[in-house]
């Protein structure tokens, strides 16, 4: 009997046996990881994982089960272990699950790319590689040199008790350097082009080569190098300029993770927190200055976000979040989005077949303004650029934040000057996002992958997007009150 037909068996026991709704999910995926530190190839990987996962909503009450054991009898088992734990939940519940209603969908869909990053030899990655590590390590005073590759395949086949048969299939690739310097003294590090692992996309191997890693290699160690000779970033009020990656990671913390209604809900408070955007928000609060439009899509397929369905078989969109400053909407499931009256915008997913959808964000996008960084810098008569995340650290809220960044530059007269080293920023976010007065245009604007987001309980990683140009935030605090 073929999968997707044993699947809708499982299915049709459910029902029979008084489910009020019922999926199951298998999930194929493949990774490949490859790691170079130092002239030593410290990561070569190629992994594989195949299970299912059932949800059973019996009653208003949530049960689920998985297994990587891919057989009629196993997945018969696994659908009533999945409806006993429902009825379980059921003598706990506090709430009835209502989901809000959607259609059947009967589709398959697979991401696109030009070159499959399975099919590349890993001779040839490991040249590139171990040729990226030679420039890094040109000078003895950079201590550690990595440069990294990373490539995903997830194949899912999605049924329901509504009637939804979804087959879809997301090839990923992403890859970095880093060049680490000291003195004995200080450590400094620059990374491309982004920190931790470097960017991320839906797309093959043609999106590690569009980086021109060599082009920048020297670079990056050159500036590894000088941060060890710079001053420490000055500290106290002043005009902040925010470069693309750095801000990515700055809406993926105060604006993503707020705006996942899971969070609102109190679903994710013992381990991932809560967040301050509260349903009476909606529609009334000032999140941020008028020039502030944040949109949730994952119709943009080669953003690490996107995909056509998610895992409860909802078909994703493109919905604001903050509009001309304003709380506008949330990251939803079926089940939260019933809560308010609304239809889910498709951001359920789950990090592997053994563990449960939860709210994920897709591509949170904050969107251009106008004008270029060059003429935004030139608008600037004193302040601070930085860019690329160091460090993060933000409550469970998401209310009160602190970043450092790799590197800072001093503005002054509307000119990049003095190189400083160790730049924090702290501050309250709606005061924040209050104060930014500029952003750049779309010729400044990119999408950037963050393939480490956790969340849920136990942890799940997920892999999603954030595309941003610059942006200029008026009295930010530099450096860490005493």
């Amino acid at each position: 009997m073929a999968l997707k037909e044993q699947m809708q068996e499982v299915i049709a026991f459910l029902q029979e046996n008084g489910a009020d709704y019922s999926d199951i999910r298998y999930v194929y995926i493949q990774n490949e990881e490859i790691e170079v530190k130092n002239g030593v190839v410290s990561t070569l990987a190629r992994s594989e994982s195949k299970g299912f996962g059932i949800r059973v909503l019996y009653d208003g009450s949530w049960g689920f089960a998985a297994s990587s054991e891919i057989t009629p009898i196993q997945m018969n088992l696994m659908a009533k272990q999945a409806l006993l734990v429902a009825k379980a939940s059921r003598m706990l519940q506090r709430e009835r699950v209502v989901l809000s209603e959607e259609e059947s969908i009967i589709d398959t869909w697979e991401s696109k790319f030009a070159i499959d990053p399975f099919n590349v030899s890993i001779d040839k990655k490991l040249d590139y590689l171990l040729s990226l590590d030679e420039i890094l390590r040109k000078d003895k005073r950079i201590v550690v040199a990595t440069s990294n590759m990373d490539f995903l395949r997830t194949n899912k086949i999605f049924v329901s008790s509504e009637g939804s048969v979804i087959e879809q299939t997301i090839t990923q690739s992403g890859a970095g350097i880093a060049a680490n310097a000291t003195d004995g003294k200080t450590f400094q590090t620059r990374s491309y082009p982004n920190s931790f692992g470097g960017d991320y996309a839906n797309l093959g191997y043609e999106f590690i080569e569009s980086f021109k890693m060599h082009e920048n290699a020297d670079r990056v160690r050159e500036e590894a190098l000088a941060l060890l000779d710079a001053p420490e970033c000055p500290q106290g009020p002043t005009t902040l300029i925010i470069g693309g990656p750095q801000l990515a990671l700055q809406v993926h913390e105060s604006c993503g993770h707020p705006a996942e209604l899971d969070r609102v809900y109190g679903m994710e408070a013992s381990y991932a927190g809560t967040s301050f955007m509260t349903t009476e928000k909606l529609n009334n609060f000032r999140y941020g200055s008028d020039i502030i439009n944040l949109i949730q899509d994952a119709t943009d397929t080669s953003a690490l976000g996107g995909f056509v369905y998610d895992d409860e078989g909802v078909r994703g969109s493109c919905t604001d979040i903050i509009r001309n400053g304003i709380v506008v909407g949330y990251l939803t499931s079926r089940e939260t989005a019933s809560k308010l009256g609304l239809k889910s915008n498709g951001s359920m997913r789950a990090s592997s077949w053994s563990t449960i959808p939860l709210i994920r964000m897709t591509s949170i996008n904050l969107e251009a303004g106008t004008g270029t960084l060059e003429e935004l810098i030139a608008d600037t008569k004193n302040g601070i650029y930085v860019d690329i995340n160091k460090s993060w650290s933000i409550d469970d809220k998401r209310l009160n934040f602190q970043f450092g960044s790799e590197i800072a530059w001093e503005i002054e007269d509307g000119k990049l000057g003095q190189v400083y080293k160790n730049p924090i920023y702290t501050g309250i976010t709606p005061e924040f996002w209050q104060n930014c007065d500029a952003i750049t245009g779309e010729k400044e604007w990119r999408i950037w992958g963050v393939a480490n987001c956790g969340k849920g309980e136990p942890p799940q990683v997920a892999r999603v997007s954030h595309g941003v140009s610059q942006a200029r935030f008026r009295n930010v605090e530099m450096g860490v009150k005493k």
